[in-house]
């Protein structure tokens, strides 16, 4: 099961592997990042919506503070000593309320200043990462490019293997037809074959061919030798080629005689 589980695994990582187109790959992971911008800058924007609001909320306060304040003045200026201290009284209140307040909108304006810095900060790491896709792109489309031009001029891809095999059987073939023509005009010219057409030649005619060939070696020899000698030779050559062949047949018989 071991093995098994092993095999399965193997086949799947390379088939996956076979699958994977890197362009691809390098796309989807900067889609990614840009979703992860894109929250950190919502991040910022809430961030920022909740300061806001307690400024808001601080500066309300803030008013209804001077407000009591002003209506403590005046109760003091007619003689209401217990209007003044219950407007003071709500003054104290509403301070404590401001001081939290502006506790908690310092605390979101530290935040809210990280995480504009973080959003810098992811933003230019984006940014790099999209040139460097883009070169490492580029750089693969080049290399696929260059491996396949270079396979089929070595004619190990599979196109062009198929066009090299067709073109070795069309070889093959044309070698296979020019040995059967080949055979075929020896064989008519030996006369193993009958020629219809009537054309080829007899077994006689190809006999006399091959002695009149050898005449013109003889003749040709005999002219050379008068070359190189001089003499009667000479005037055997010059008398033409019957002359020769005289010469040739009266010569035999003084041979025979020797003998």
């Amino acid at each position: 099961m071991k093995r098994m589980g092993m095999i399965f695994r193997a086949k799947a990582n390379k088939a996956l592997d076979r699958a994977e187109d890197p362009r691809e790959t390098l796309d989807y992971s900067y889609q990614k990042q840009l979703e992860l911008l894109q929250k950190v800058r919502r991040g910022v924007a809430d961030v920022a919506t909740s300061r806001k609001r307690l400024e808001l909320q601080l500066n309300q306060l803030q008013g209804q503070s001077a407000k009591l304040e002003d209506q403590g003045r005046k109760a003091l200026a007619l003689g209401r000593e217990d209007l003044a201290r219950e407007a003071l009284s709500r003054r104290a209140a509403l301070q404590q309320q401001v001081t939290d307040l502006e506790t908690q909108h310092s605390t979101l304006q530290g935040e809210e200043e990280k995480l504009t810095l973080a959003a810098q900060r992811l933003q230019a790491k984006v940014d790099a990462f999209r040139t460097k896709k883009e070169t490492i792109k580029a750089t693969y489309t080049a290399a696929q490019a260059q491996t396949r031009i270079g396979e089929a001029f070595s004619g190990i891809s599979e196109e062009m293997g198929d066009v090299g095999l067709a073109i070795q059987r069309a070889e093959d073939k044309t070698q296979q037809l020019q040995a059967r023509a080949g055979a075929i005009d020896e064989l008519l010219a030996s006369g193993a074959l009958d020629d219809p057409s009537g054309t080829a030649k007899d077994d006689i005619a190809a006999e006399l061919d091959r002695i009149s060939g050898g005449t013109d070696v003889e003749l040709e020899l005999q002219r050379m030798k008068a070359e190189l000698a001089g003499g009667p030779a000479q005037q055997a050559i010059e008398g033409g080629p019957q002359d020769a062949a005289q010469q040739q047949t009266s010569q035999s018989p003084h041979k025979f005689d020797k003998n």
